[in-house]
């Protein structure tokens, strides 16, 4: 408990040194966007020169940036992806942007400390003249309130700058650790929630194809099974007939469910692997189906089943809502780096990113990282691409 509560008041003597040392170098940076502004002045207003001298005053803007970036990282601990682009990028004009909102927040927030250390003056004079007894009641009672107004407005204000120079070296360097970690639990939670709704999904169509399907037909076989029973003494070529159309029932009924036990889990991901998994989806496929698998390596298990269910579910998909007569699909990829599927077929277009299909898709793929899109055109034709990372 000892070591924790050294390390905390080690962290905030670092915080406090950051924010003094923003503070000293707030001046800097408004002295060099003053010294070299003003003569530059004129030259950024004339459009032949604005690019050339922009590119001149950010040269400096980006070196200046580099030192409130250090002070970032060494005293409040934020750690900066590098090469990182912000959302209008990383420019000269962003660099002379973020210096001088940086500059602006800093002057302010050493008047903020300033007017703290001048609170701190007065309230030892008050303090020596309680002491000495030449403050009476009443004035202490006003010198405390009016003190204490001024030093909560202080600390408010230097709470805010504190998360304005935070928000700026965000926007101008990338998230921090802290905002990448927080990011990341929010796509955590969302994908697992998408997979939870996916797998309701799979349910209901699976207890939906066993209802609706091998159900009604193994009713219908032993429907036939008993009326050959039941005529049999009396007609045996009709008893024949009744179980010959049985067992073409029974041949049906197999078919279907080990369809069913296909679209549950390919015992060949498992046997043979996704090449020979994709193969069986070929031979099932109403359409001609050409794949191309330029795999090298091994592949985990999870991407190797995530992969086969979007082949399997864009290909069905495109047999039967798209009136495709092709499809095309290719799975490629290489150690250490990402599996690409890509499933192509030449139908009508117009699939809907948010429909049930293919939000399960993009759920299961989101829970390996991974990123699905989808351009699908009226007319078509529909592209469908898998990227799954690999580690």
């Amino acid at each position: 408990m000892q070591g924790v509560g050294s390390a905390g008041v080690e962290e905030r003597v670092r915080r406090a040194a950051g924010v003094l040392a923003g503070c000293l170098t707030a001046p800097v940076g408004l002295a060099y966007l003053v010294l070299a502004g003003v003569p530059l002045g004129a030259f950024l207003l004339w459009p032949r020169t604005r690019s050339y001298a922009l590119r001149l005053l950010g040269s400096g803007a980006r070196r200046l940036g580099a030192l409130e970036r250090r002070r970032r990282t060494r005293l409040f601990g934020d750690r900066f992806p590098e090469g990182y682009e912000g959302e209008d990028g990383r420019g000269d004009a962003d660099a002379v942007r973020y210096l001088a909102a940086r500059s602006w927040s800093g002057l302010v927030c050493g008047v903020v400390l300033a007017l703290l250390g001048f609170g701190l003056v007065l309230a030892a004079l008050l303090a020596g003249g309680v002491v000495r007894g030449t403050i009476g009641t009443a004035e202490l009672l006003t010198q405390l309130v009016l003190g204490g107004v001024l030093l909560f407005l202080c600390l408010q204000g230097l709470s805010a700058l504190t998360a304005l120079d935070a928000r700026l070296a965000g926007e101008r360097f990338g998230p921090s650790e802290r905002e990448l970690l927080r990011r990341r639990i929010d796509e955590l939670a969302v994908s697992r929630a998408a997979v939870v709704r996916a797998v309701d999904v799979e349910r209901r169509r699976i207890e939906r194809d066993l209802h609706d399907g091998v159900q009604q037909r193994l009713v219908a076989l032993a429907m036939l099974i008993g009326r050959a029973r039941r005529g049999g003494a009396r007609d045996p070529e009709r008893a024949a007939g009744l179980l010959d159309q049985a067992h073409r029932e029974a041949a049906e009924v197999l078919a279907e469910l080990r369809e069913v036990a296909w679209r549950v889990y390919p015992s060949a991901l498992d046997s043979l692997g996704l090449e020979e998994a994709l193969g069986g989806v070929a031979q099932r496929c109403a359409l001609p189906l050409r794949i191309a698998y330029e795999v090298t390596g091994p592949l985990p298990r999870p991407v190797e089943t995530a992969a086969y269910f979007v082949v399997s579910e864009a290909v069905t998909n495109a047999a039967k809502h798209a009136a495709a007569s092709a499809v095309t699909v290719r799975v490629a990829g290489a150690p250490g780096s990402p599996l690409t599927v890509r499933i192509e077929d030449d139908g009508r277009g117009g699939a809907d990113p948010a429909g049930s299909g293919l939000t399960g898709l993009r759920g299961r793929v989101a829970a390996l990282d991974g990123v699905l899109r989808i351009d699908s055109p009226l007319g078509g034709p529909t592209t469908i691409v898998a990227e799954l990372p690999c580690v």
